[in-house]
């Protein structure tokens, strides 16, 4: 004899089709743009990493910021690898 549980699913709504559309199609909206901004990054960033290497990495903080900068241009390719296919 189980007890009935003290929540009820009443209380969450369906989904609505609207609802998902909307999301659907904001999601969409956001996406573009995004990887269109992640690709030219990943094509603009080694051009910014020369500098750097060129004053030589002995500096810890040239260093952070060249390993920072090359963290960011792997998330910009993994991001903007998808563009325009």
């Amino acid at each position: 004899m189980s007890n009935p549980s003290p929540l009820s699913n009443e209380s969450i709504a369906p989904s609505n089709p609207e609802t998902e559309r909307d999301r659907g199609r904001l999601r969409r909206s956001v996406k573009r743009p995004a990887q269109f901004l992640s690709f030219w990054g990943a094509i603009a960033l080694p051009f910014v990493h020369l500098p750097l290497l060129m004053q030589g990495l002995g500096d810890p903080h040239v260093t952070l910021a060249f390993l920072a900068l090359l963290a960011i241009n792997v998330l910009a390719l993994y991001l903007g690898h998808g563009y325009n296919q």
